[in-house]
């Protein structure tokens, strides 16, 4: 059966069995760049360079430890997972072959494709699940997928056969395949260094040089139709938008990762370039930690939310290349609450509320860096629209490598960036307790066992009704500032096509570099 399991939609029953017959899980058409009614002729081969923002020192290769915009770009070419999201974000199998989950979602079988190997030679079996959820959910070892996966019983899963896998859970785990597309899931053997990484990905590692650039050769043997075009990939890291921008004009590079918005126009004049806009679900906030002061109050958490225009900041921040924001996230899931009133910036409301707390003019620090594309222009905004709620706020701008040192996730008041997800993922990932990313440090109970209770709900309706409540908590309560959905956008040369626009907010079409082939001269 051709179904696609995504157990908030369609009222899909628990007992589906997700299949899908198409090597390769989705096909993107290649078209021109700059568009067009026909594709253009293509040659076979050649070197792909791609600048991406951000990554330092820190720069990884690990197939489940990554944060920034250029981990990820590395870890799509090497290592595939066993579902992923296509580009209009619906959930699709990748080197599962079928998940079929028991009644009540306390258990998954997992069987993988016949026929895929390593870059090692290795042929994939249900060890290798095995092994790369053992390696995630290591206590000894924690990834940043960890949390995601907390609810596997590890040590009870169970090879069926060489290409399926039983895996129990402590609690039912209705989002079990979704966790699985996270770029920090890939399925890796026994053996794995990820010094010299070895994955199932169109790509195979050649070298890493941190900060700097790393190089990936095509795999020859990959497993979907028809592999990678190119020959391989250079991904060039780069400090800051200025530099990347300019390397594209100046043909140093194909590609560009977070073009800025207020590049739009002149690169989108440019003949000899093309612009990816995206609408997405991807979102910027900031982050106000729960348990520190003076956002442990929760007044002063509503009153810096009632400070934001975020009309204003759509427009100044992003140049209008973004979705007005209501402080929740997971905006394309249907369990969205967009019945929710729309927050707007009230200066007075949140000076009284700032007076109730004991916090008449008020001075905080809020950390940024150019983690992601408006970061910094955001934080510099909303420093002078702070100064309308007599709030002071002393802007401290780090460098990516700093931002996501130490100190990340201790921030009291600063900011990140996280592509699409649907409700139930983001929970895992960000506001559940032990999440890897809970910058917020939030721990509300009765949101917690709403939240845990809707994994394990089998009816769609009472699901949804579970997390409306759980998201009208948060809306009230919670740690984030979500002012907007950003569009991503990128930008590459019209001397490569296959480029295509996607809604899941990770950058150039999701790091599918293996779609992209060299325009014939």
């Amino acid at each position: 059966m051709d179904e696609q399991l995504l157990p908030w939609e369609r009222g899909v029953t628990r007992r589906t069995v997700v299949r899908h017959a198409v090597a390769g899980s989705f096909a993107l058409t290649a078209l021109a760049g700059c568009g067009g009614s026909s594709s253009p002729k293509t040659r076979a081969g050649g070197m792909l360079k791609v600048g991406v923002s951000g990554g330092g020192a820190q720069d990884t290769l690990d197939a489940h430890l990554g944060t920034t915009d250029a981990d990820y770009a590395r870890t799509a070419q090497l290592y595939d997972r066993l579902t992923e999201y296509d580009r209009d974000n619906k959930l699709q199998l990748a080197l599962a072959e079928e998940l079929t989950p028991s009644k009540g979602a306390t258990e998954w079988t997992v069987r993988v494709r016949d026929g895929v190997t390593f870059h090692d030679g290795k042929k994939l079996t249900a060890d290798d699940v095995i092994y790369s959820i053992q390696r995630i959910t290591d206590p000894k070892d924690p990834k940043n997928a960890a949390s995601s996966l907390g609810l596997v019983d590890v040590k009870r899963m169970r090879k069926l056969d060489n290409r399926t896998v039983l895996i129990p859970m402590t609690g039912p785990m209705i989002d079990f395949p979704d966790q699985m597309t996270r770029l920090t899931a890939g399925i890796v053997h026994e053996g794995y260094n990820s010094k010299r990484p070895v994955g199932t990905g169109a790509f195979a590692f050649e070298s890493l040089k941190a900060g700097q650039r790393s190089v990936f050769n095509k795999y020859a043997d990959y497993w979907r139709d028809g592999g990678a075009h190119v020959d391989g990939v250079t991904i060039i890291n780069f400090a800051d938008d200025t530099g990347r921008v300019n390397a594209l004009l100046g043909g140093q590079v194909d590609a560009i990762t977070n073009l800025p918005a207020a590049q739009i126009a002149p690169v989108g004049k440019n003949p000899g370039l093309a612009v990816l806009n995206s609408k997405t679900g991807a979102w910027q906030p900031f982050t106000m930690r729960v348990d520190k002061a003076p956002f442990d109050d929760v007044r002063v958490r509503q009153a810096f939310r009632l400070i934001v225009d975020r009309e204003q900041m759509v427009e100044q921040v992003l140049s209008g290349h973004g979705q007005v924001g209501n402080d929740l996230y997971g905006r394309y899931d249907p369990v969205y609450a967009s019945d929710l009133p729309q927050r707007a910036q009230d200066l007075e409301q949140a000076k009284s509320l700032l007076a109730q707390a004991g916090h008449d003019g008020l001075t905080v620090e809020l950390v940024t860096a150019p983690v992601f594309q408006g970061a910094v222009e955001g934080a510099q905004v909303f420093v002078e629209q702070a100064k309308g709620a007599g709030v002071d706020v002393k802007l401290r701008k780090v460098d990516s490598g700093t931002f996501y040192g130490d100190n990340y996730l201790k921030w009291p008041f600063s900011q990140d960036f996280w592509y699409t997800n649907y409700y139930l993922v983001q929970a895992a990932q960000a506001t559940l307790p032990g999440a890897p990313y809970n910058e917020t440090h939030w721990s509300d109970p009765k949101w917690i066992d709403l939240v845990q209770a809707a994994r394990g709900e089998v009816d769609d309706t009472r699901r949804k009704e579970m997390l409306h409540e759980a998201q009208q908590i948060e809306y009230d309560q919670g740690g984030y500032i979500i002012w907007s959905f950003s569009n991503q956008i990128d930008a590459h040369s019209t001397k490569v096509t296959g480029f295509e626009t996607s809604a899941n907010g990770i950058p150039l079409m999701d790091y599918g570099f293996r779609h992209v082939q060299f325009v014939a001269d």
